[in-house]
Order: C-alpha cells, then sequence, then structure tokens
C-alpha cells in the first residue's frame, strides 16, 4: 500500500533507519520532479547519509553530468557505491529518476545484492506541467520527449511495493520540506 505524504510529513518518517542494518533510500520521479532538491535537503539535515546519483556519477566519469555515457560503466560504479556505502552503515540516498519498473527492479536487486536489507521508495509525484515548466529554466535541459515518455512510464507502471520494496512514500509537490529527526522519528511502515 503506497502511504501519501506532503514533503515536511515525509521528514517525520522511520527512526528503523538508523538502526544497525543498511538502508536505501531510492528516489524515484521525473526530471524537474524535485528529487535532487530533496535528496540535498536531507543530506543538509543529515549529513551523514551517502549520496548515490547517476548524475553525479557521470560528472565523475565523464566530466560532465550531460555526458550520458556507456550505462554499463555508470551501473559498475553506483554497484560500488552500494557498497561502499553499505560499509559506512548509515541510510544511504539514490538519486536517479528511475522511472522504469524494469530498472527499479534493477536497483533493488543490486541494492539487495550490496547488502541493503531495508528499501523505501520515495516517490516525488509533480505535475508533469511543473516539471516542463521546471525543465525549461535549467541550464542542461532535459528533451520534453522523454520527460513526457518517463511520465507515461510512471502513470502506467506506477512503483508499488510488489517490485520489492519495504515500504513506499508518494509525496505531493504541493507541500514543503521538513526536517531530518522528524524523517527519523516516526515510523510509517
Amino acid at each position: 500500500m503506497t502511504k501519501n505524504y506532503d514533503y515536511s510529513s515525509l521528514l517525520t518518517f522511520n527512526s528503523s533507519l538508523l538502526t544497525s542494518h543498511s538502508s536505501l533510500l531510492l528516489l524515484i520521479g521525473l526530471p524537474g520532479s524535485g528529487k535532487s532538491t530533496f535528496a540535498k535537503q536531507l543530506l543538509t539535515e543529515c549529513p551523514q547519509m551517502p549520496l548515490i546519483s547517476t548524475d553525479g556519477i557521470r560528472g565523475q566519469l565523464f566530466g560532465s553530468q550531460a555526458i550520458q555515457g556507456p550505462w554499463l560503466v555508470i551501473w559498475r560504479e553506483v554497484g560500488r557505491q552500494f557498497q561502499q556505502a553499505i560499509s559506512t552503515n548509515n541510510t544511504a540516498i539514490f538519486d536517479a529518476t528511475n522511472a522504469q519498473r524494469r530498472h527499479r527492479r534493477e536497483v533493488i536487486a543490486l541494492a539487495c545484492e550490496s547488502g541493503f536489507t531495508y528499501i523505501t521508495a520515495i516517490w516525488v509525484d509533480t505535475p508533469v506541467w511543473l516539471c516542463l515548466a521546471r525543465n525549461k529554466r535549467r541550464s542542461r535541459q532535459v528533451p520534453e520527449e522523454i520527460i513526457l515518455r518517463m511520465h507515461r512510464q510512471l502513470r502506467d507502471a506506477p512503483p508499488s511495493l510488489e517490485e520489492g520494496l519495504d515500504n513506499l512514500i508518494r509525496l505531493s509537490e504541493k507541500s514543503k520540506y521538513g526536517n531530518c529527526d522528524r524523517l527519523l522519528s516516526e515510523n510509517h511502515t
């Protein structure tokens, strides 16, 4: 069952994330939905969380986040960073669009193989028109047809617990950010 939250209530989320098991926050959303902004907010309030970002990996590997590069090279680095995050025993954040169900399942499988024992998906569900408007204001724009395709993929195959998730939170864009202490103090499983 998907739970619907606004941004501020999400940051009142799950005290089990700070226990001895390794947890992954799997961000899901269109380009321009606010995933990376949300991840930055989490890092501001919870700086111990490793951030694993496909855009960041592209920047590290190819010198620019705009260079897509070979997916296999990026995927291997995601796996390496997952294993590194496990060694810190902190909750980690995976920031990518994760719009396709098949790709989400692959990420979940890799996370489990790497040692994550609890996976929470946070679906930043922002209206497509707002994502398109935000995208137009970016210096590095995603082609509109790609955003529309991802929107159809999420609409037709939305995230679900059946994909192997332990928890699924759907965020509404209308809400505001909160604080990390509240995120980690309330159980919404």
